[in-house]
This record gives structure tokens, sequence and C-alpha cells, in this order.
């Protein structure tokens, strides 16, 4: 079967399709044929190196991938094999996906329904269970006003949509006028150019004051003016990432002296719980077969341009999920 590999670290253009064999699952474990596999912003710093660790010690050459849509094509010994041919979402234990066929545990598997098309179940997935917890952590009510960072951006898409079903006032931060009617045609009420000089001063003008809540996934210059856009006594800000490359340094004198609260956020730890985080995507991919949310897949390359797609996601040339196609 086709597979991209990493043989070593570096640019892009390490990614190359090759040749490997087809894997078979073992006890507890079902193989996808693949129909599309997201590309997430953690694998192109594996890639570079820069988060290598992340691979668990997997030894290269390695084939990245986290996340697949497709039809389950073989179960492990002693596996239900009523599964095969099913349509299903499902993760790698971290390495794998970007193939034909990729193996997975099968307790792992979220179905599919079959009017919602597998490229788009695949940008809903993950993210959209980071973004349904998202929205739990920061107890948002109705009648909130919520800043999102990175908006049009993955999870950012999915985000400013159950915000504004859950009645909040979304302002939805990102770069490029592109950017910026993507977010508005999701329903953000507003839409800020966050490159621009004085851009926290037409959030205030946008909500009339300050906003109860921040969900700051980009850190930095960024995260550290959004907090500023806090307001006293009950503004929270929720950090669930820094992909700009610095976390937001926030001093405890700070928080008390404003009365706020900081909250961690890990998706990592709504994997750790299967039937939870299974629960979470089937809430998301329920509202998408209902018309109540739109999946948004901004590019789609095939494996052999696996390189191009890991460009655009570093270059933060994509909008929404940007996705390999086997």
């Amino acid at each position: 079967m086709r597979a991209v590999v990493l043989p070593e670290f570096g640019p892009p253009d390490r990614l190359r399709v090759a040749e490997t064999p087809e894997p078979r699952p073992g006890p507890g474990e079902v193989t996808v044929r693949v129909a599309a596999a997201g590309v997430q912003f953690l694998e192109t710093q594996i890639r570079s190196g820069a988060m290598r660790g992340a691979l668990g010690g997997a030894a290269l050459p390695v084939v990245l991938g986290k996340e697949v849509a497709g039809r389950v094509a073989s179960v492990g010994p002693d596996g239900d094999a009523g599964l095969v041919g099913t349509r299903v979402l499902a993760s790698t234990t971290g390495t794998g996906g970007y193939a034909e066929v990729a193996t997975v545990p099968a307790d792992s598997l979220v179905p599919v329904p079959d009017v919602l098309d597998l490229h788009d179940a695949v940008a809903l997935y993950r993210y959209g269970a980071t973004a349904q917890g998202l929205v739990r952590a920061a107890r948002v009510s109705a009648g909130d006003r919520v800043l999102v960072q990175a908006a049009a951006g993955a999870v950012g898409t999915i985000l400013v949509q159950l915000l504004v079903r859950a009645g909040a006032t979304v302002v939805g931060a990102a770069r490029g006028e592109d950017k910026l009617a993507l977010v508005r045609s999701l329903g953000a009420h507003h839409a800020v150019d966050y490159s621009l000089p004085g851009w926290t001063d037409r959030v205030r003008d946008a909500v009339g004051g300050s906003v109860e809540v921040v969900f700051d996934h980009v850190g930095g210059d960024l995260s550290r003016e959004s907090f500023g856009l806090l307001a006293p006594g009950s503004g929270r800000q929720v950090v669930f990432g820094f992909s700009g490359g610095t976390p937001l340094d926030v001093r405890p004198v700070e928080l008390v002296g404003r009365g706020l609260t900081l909250t961690g956020f890990s998706a990592g730890l709504i994997w750790s719980r299967p039937a939870h985080a299974r629960d979470l995507v089937t809430e998301v991919l329920d509202l998408a077969v209902a018309g109540s949310l739109r999946p948004v897949v901004g590019r789609r390359f095939p494996l052999e341009r696996a390189a191009d797609a890991h460009a655009a996601v570093e270059a933060r040339a994509t909008v929404g999920k940007t996705l390999l196609i086997p």
C-alpha cells in the first residue's frame, strides 16, 4: 500500500510517499481503509523535530497521522466481524494515519451516519470533541460575550458555531479578509483582524466593553492582549494551546487583582476516556446531520502532496480542516 513516510526530521519535503506493507490488526484492533486523514498542526511540529517527543519513542522512519475516516477493512483476533465495511471515524495510537490503510484501536471507532460525507466527518472529529469540551470548560452561558482566537482554524470554525448555538455574542479573531468573511458566514456576530493595530479597541467597540470569555489557542502577544479584554470579576480565559510558539504568561496577582479565572484545557484528557470522547463526537456529528453545524474543509491534498499540506498548515494558509486523500 502507499503511505507517507518521514525518514528524518526536517522541512516539509522530508515527507515522501512509499510502498509499505499493509498492516494487520492485532487483538483489540481493526484496520481502516482510509478515505481521508486529518492533518494536525502538531504533526507539522513533529515532522520538523520541534515536538519529536510526541512520537513517544517511535523510531524513524515513521508514518504520521492520528485521525482518519473510512471503512473498516479487517478486525483482529476475536474481533467483531460485523464491523467490516462500516463507515467510521477512528484514531491511531499516534502514527500510521497518512496511508491507504491504518491500524486503530477498536475502542476508538465512532460510527458515521450514512448521510454524512466522510471528509466532512473527519473535519468534525477530534476538533469537534475539543470544541464541545471547551464550551463546557468555560461555562458559557447565553448572553456571554466571547472572543475566539484563530476563529477560521480547524477548532475555531466549530467553536464559533457551538457558541452561537449557546446564545453567546461571538467575536471571531482571524487574519485577512477571506478568513474574516468565513468567520462571519459561520454566524459570528463580529469578526476582527488581530494583525491590525488597535484590534482590541475594535473588539471593545463591537461588544460595548469587555468580554466574559477568551478561548486562547495562539499564545504570545495576542494572548496577552486578549487577556486585557477580560471583564473584571467574571472574565475567564481558557488556554488550549500556543500555536504561536510562546504560552500566555500571567502572574497570580493579576488574576487576584482583577478577579479573573485562567483555565488550562487539554484535549488529551478527553481522549483518555474513549466513551466520553465518543459521546462528544457523536453530539457534533448529530448536529451536522441536522444541518445545525457546518463542517469546514479548507483544502484537500493527495498523499503525494503531503509536503504541500504541511507547508500550508505551518504557514497558516488554510482554513478549517486540511485533509490528505489516499
